[in-house]
């Protein structure tokens, strides 16, 4: 995704303005469409004078991060917006990941696999195509939107290999393999591809949070809130920040901290309320802490957007990577308790 900002930068510029107020340091930021002189995207960066140096490379990597999504959504938007007869394999791929940085619900999911989809039709050999094709494929079924789990799995398989074999230092086609592993419940290897992804670009903060989140599975929660809460750092306004705030209350409810889980769950949930897990989560949560008509709430919330997730036993068959014996250890003491006091059957 790196490549596809510097494709693109060509376009706009960057202005930024750097303030002392202080022991403060007020970082200001702007993107500027070259052509038009219209203002794409602003944010400023506050930091400690003191700690400016241990500082640099969090707001760098911060940077490069928000201005990467920016220019892939602002392309995007432009080529909806000329509405072309005939668009390229580029710009179909462009389309494709506009549409995936979206907040995450299967609308948003099918319209991006439309557009990769259609861009291998043009391009066959297309590597930014297949790696944004899988990451669909993977993230739909390790979201719950997936209606062909075996078949996504399968074709992810297929794709991604391809892509490594033309381009095997791309942080995010090792990413998506991260997910393509851990939903195969291969959770060492794709521990080993979150590391491999962050090796190669360090400010590719999906792939840090997906580190963080293998390792919750792998039942270590404690050591994957750190990447968590990187991710979050060097990205604060992804659009799916609904499923990093999951992650740190799915992380502290592990741990038995419960008020932190309820915090970040129901940040999660108003983030994003079509993601059934939030509302599973969040149901354990407020079952565990004895809130148990909140809890059958949000447990109905959850079987209303995901009916196939009616049991405990059904949620170990979709998600086997749910059945590490050091995270369904932790498990079974928190969520699988929570979720017991407020209804929901084992089989």
């Amino acid at each position: 995704m790196r490549q596809i900002g510097r494709e693109l930068g060509v376009r706009y510029a960057l202005e930024g303005s750097v303030r002392r107020l202080g022991d403060q340091v007020q970082v200001n930021v702007q993107l500027i469409d070259a052509e038009s002189g219209a203002h794409v995207w602003a944010d400023r960066f506050d930091t400690d004078r003191r700690n400016l140096a241990e500082a640099q490379s969090e707001i760098t990597g911060r940077l490069a991060r928000t201005l990467n999504v920016e220019l892939v959504r602002d392309a995007g938007r432009r080529i909806e917006q000329e509405k072309a007869v005939d668009p390229d394999a580029r710009d179909l791929v462009m389309c494709g990941w506009a549409w995936w940085y979206r907040p995450a619900s299967l609308a948003t999911r099918q319209e991006a696999q439309r557009a990769f989809e259609r861009a291998l039709e043009i391009d066959p050999g297309s590597v930014n195509a297949k790696i944004g094709l899988a990451t669909v494929l993977v993230t739909n079924v390790a979201d719950g939107l997936s209606s062909a789990i075996e078949q996504d799995k399968s074709r992810a398989e297929q794709l991604l290999p391809e892509a490594l074999a033309r381009d095997n230092n791309s942080s995010t086609a090792h990413w998506v393999m991260a997910i393509l592993r851990r939903i195969q419940n291969r959770l060492s290897e794709a521990k080993m591809e979150a590391e491999t992804a962050i090796a190669l670009d360090r400010n590719n903060t999906l792939a840090i949070f997906q580190l963080g989140q293998t390792l919750m599975w792998l039942g270590q929660p404690e050591a994957g809130i750190a990447h968590i809460e990187k991710a979050i750092r060097l990205d604060p306004r992804n659009p799916n920040i609904a499923n990093r705030y999951w992650g740190l209350g799915a992380c502290h409810l592990l741990l038995g901290h419960l008020d932190e889980a309820t915090e970040f769950l129901s940040k999660a949930r108003a983030a994003n309320p079509r993601m059934f897990y939030v509302h599973y989560w969040l149901a354990g949560t407020l079952g565990l802490k004895g809130d148990l008509d909140e809890a059958r709430a949000e447990l109905a919330e959850s079987i209303k957007l995901k009916p196939e997730v009616n049991s405990l036993a059904r949620a170990l068959a979709l998600y086997p990577w749910n059945n590490h014996p050091q995270y369904r250890a932790l498990a079974e003491t928190t969520l699988d308790t929570g979720l017991r006091r407020a209804g929901f059957p084992d089989e």
